[in-house]
């Protein structure tokens, strides 16, 4: 069995003082990918960037102090690659991706937006680039007999049962019509044709959300956003036998605004 996780860590130097060194430690994981790091690898305690018994990638941004992505890995990648081909997109710490036997992992953070901003300009032509980029991605991996996850926070709620205020954020970047047709179409067998993993083993649930604000009692509220994904193609979906969001017991626990998205896929 292959066990991966995927987080949000709202910064890790930050997330490394309030439990996510004790998390990682106790973690069952076989691959971690985390999103939002915020920082340089060597800005970062030994604890977190080159912690024993994991391999790591680090993939931060040229701009200081914004996204970031890495894995770990239980076992040494046969492979590592840092960005998707993209000219404007390459140094922008949103993704990065290992090889390990028969399966390609990769850690995605996609931006925000905002609506009626640049950043949502930027959204946009992410967006454009990416969905090719995730079919070649799965055509080349089914050449090699690979399956592919692609695990992060892809800042989009699909459905209306993936975040609880809905009717409020209608309007909102990360669940604009647009924005939703265009992970309908990751989803589409006339696209990329990937799976919504935990989706597809908590079919008739609300959530289980993975994203909420710091601000006023969302968290205590559960007034969360399902918008961190592990999208798998069809054969390893296939083989994902539970799913989980490993939500804080309380408020004062959290190490992020964002929860550990995990799956468990069998042999």
């Amino acid at each position: 069995m292959t066990t991966v996780t995927s987080v949000n860590v709202n910064g890790l130097r930050a997330a490394a003082k309030k439990g996510f060194v004790e998390w990682l430690a106790a973690t069952p994981a076989d691959v971690v990918c985390l999103q939002e790091v915020r920082a340089e690898p060597q800005q970062l305690p030994d604890a977190v960037r080159a912690p024993e018994g994991w391999h790591v990638l680090h993939a931060p941004a040229a701009a200081k102090g914004r996204a970031g992505v890495s894995l770990y890995s239980r076992r040494e990648p046969d492979a590592t690659r840092i960005g998707f081909g993209s000219a404007e997109f390459g140094a922008s710490g949103r993704y990065a991706e290992i090889d390990l036997p028969g399966l390609t992992v990769a850690s995605l953070y996609l931006p925000s937006g905002e609506v009626g901003t640049e950043r949502q300009d930027e959204k946009i032509r992410f967006m454009d680039e990416f969905l090719p980029y995730l079919a070649e991605l799965r055509k080349r991996a089914a050449a090699d007999g690979r399956e592919v996850v692609v695990c992060g926070d892809w800042n989009i709620a699909h459905q209306e049962a993936d975040l609880k205020n809905w009717k409020a954020n209608r309007k909102s970047s990360g669940f604009l019509p647009e924005e939703r047709a265009w992970l309908t179409q990751v989803l589409s067998d006339t696209g990329p044709g990937y799976v919504d993993v935990v989706r597809t083993l908590h079919p008739d649930e609300e959530g289980p959300y993975s994203w909420w604000s710091y601000r006023g009692r969302a968290f205590d509220n559960d007034a969360g956003w399902r918008i961190d994904y592990q999208m798998a193609t069809p054969g390893l979906a296939a083989r994902a036998l539970k799913a989980s969001v490993e939500r804080a017991t309380t408020h004062a626990e959290r190490w992020s605004d964002h929860a550990p998205v995990t799956v468990v896929y069998g042999g």
